[in-house]
């Protein structure tokens, strides 16, 4: 998940009036879920826009409404819009439907008003039932059932973002406003890092056979993968308080010029939302602002800030290769927005040997490859293309799902990806080495 959702699937559709069923069930319950994450947010919560890169409440809840109804019911028997400038102010970056509005004023937009959005919604979803008790009435060109779980899946990335995007603006608040009373997650002590060793050999990588996947996702294909070793599990916070008191922002020595250049530029003393108050450092949460805990998994952090630690550490970023190789039989089973921390929590346990702990859930996890396409790479045609080709530049794979990702959303062939200097998504590190 990114500044905005960027990814498109490939794949067949389902189109039995069983399975449209169970999908029209889905989609009752994904939709819940993003109105359930505005629940007791104010309308002016909703309505602001702390940064370019994200996106208010309000926004978010209508753009989600506006992907159904642009893509699906347009092509419905006797459609109508609903409100015909909403194909501009809801529109994101699909040059081929048409303009849109400014990405920065997103902001500005105090109309339409949080209740009319919220009717919007009603409104998209009223249409969609009456394409699910008669999917010929969509008259699409791509199956109904495939249409429909593309906008489901691109709605949960918005999930995500709402998470994010609300947590970087409530951070804003000098008043370190409480978005949730957060569970507490059991609490045991983090152990040393061990290090998973993995032999050299040609591996595949890339999603194939049944199942949802996003277009960048494929195709899968073989690439030869040296032999590496593998973090137990992701840096800490008192590991990485250690790279700031060892003066590793004041170090150009450990940083990528450009990385550099930006954390002195942006004056980056420490991650995001780390606070320093009377010698202590507090961490701002959506449970509010609490002293940092130093057992707890380092988040917020940017690609540049994660390789400087690696260099630091005398380690290195694992591939997305290799942490896709390191994943491929691990359980989706990890602390995802269905726990309600909404925080990355410490391992569980010591975990088992010769395996590597909270790959999937908890934290997107910084890789060392650039968002490129796989070698065979076509992006689909239409305007669903634009979703994920025109963005393989100058960005970074992340890989595993956070916090703030829905678990049905997750799977370890998922490729994520944000610019470098990207600091307000759980970003965290698990640290690569080469096996000797």
């Amino acid at each position: 998940m990114k500044s905005t959702t960027r990814t498109n699937p490939t794949g067949e559709g389902r189109t039995s009036r069983e399975s449209i069923g169970a999908l029209a069930d889905r989609f009752e319950a994904v939709r819940r879920a993003t109105v359930a994450l505005a629940e007791g947010l104010s309308a002016e919560d909703c309505v602001v826009q702390s940064m370019t890169l994200a996106s208010p409440v309000k926004w978010h809840l209508a753009h989600t409404s506006w992907f159904f109804e642009t893509f699906i019911l347009e092509n419905a028997n006797g459609f109508e819009p609903y409100d015909p400038s909403f194909r501009v102010l809801f529109n994101s970056y699909y040059n081929t439907v048409g303009e849109q509005y400014s990405r920065p004023d997103r902001g500005l937009l105090t109309r339409p008003a949080l209740e009319r959005v919220l009717d919007y919604r009603n409104h998209v979803e009223s249409l969609m039932r009456s394409c699910f008790d008669d999917p010929d009435r969509a008259r699409t060109r791509v199956p109904l059932a495939t249409l429909v779980e593309i906008g489901l899946q691109h709605e949960q990335q918005h999930q995500e973002l709402i998470v994010t995007d609300l947590k970087h603006l409530l951070s804003c608040n000098p008043l370190h406003p409480v978005y949730r009373d957060c569970p507490e997650p059991p609490r045991e002590k983090t152990g040393p890092v061990r290090w998973i060793a993995y032999t050299e050999g040609a591996r595949s990588i890339g999603h194939e056979g049944d199942g949802f996947r996003f277009d960048n996702e494929t195709p899968r294909h073989r690439t030869f993968v040296d032999g590496f070793e593998l973090a137990s599990r992701t840096v800490t916070n008192a590991e990485y308080l250690e790279f700031v008191e060892d003066g590793g922002y004041r170090r150009p020595e450990l940083w990528l010029a450009d990385g550099w250049d930006v954390a002195r530029s942006r004056g980056w003393k420490a991650p995001e939302y780390w606070i320093e108050r009377d010698g202590r450092w507090m961490s701002f949460t959506l449970g509010g602002l609490r002293e940092l805990r130093l057992d707890e998994p380092v988040c917020h952090v940017s690609y540049y800030e994660a390789d400087a630690f690696a260099r630091w550490s005398g380690a290195r970023l694992p591939t997305e290769a290799e942490w896709e190789v390191a994943s491929s039989e691990v359980e989706i089973d990890g602390n995802f927005v269905e726990s309600g921390y909404f925080h990355p929590v410490p391992p569980s346990s010591a975990g088992a040997a010769g395996s590597s702990e909270q790959l999937l859930g908890n934290l997107w996890e910084w890789t060392a490859s650039p968002y490129v396409p796989y070698p065979g790479y076509r992006p689909p045609e239409g305007a669903l293309g634009e979703y994920n080709g025109k963005f393989m530049c100058n960005q970074i794979v992340l890989r595993g799902g956070s916090c703030a990702t829905p678990r049905s959303h997750i799977r370890p062939t998922y490729r994520n990806f944000f610019y470098p200097d990207a600091r307000w998504q759980f970003g965290g590190i698990r640290l690569a080495r080469d096996r000797a």
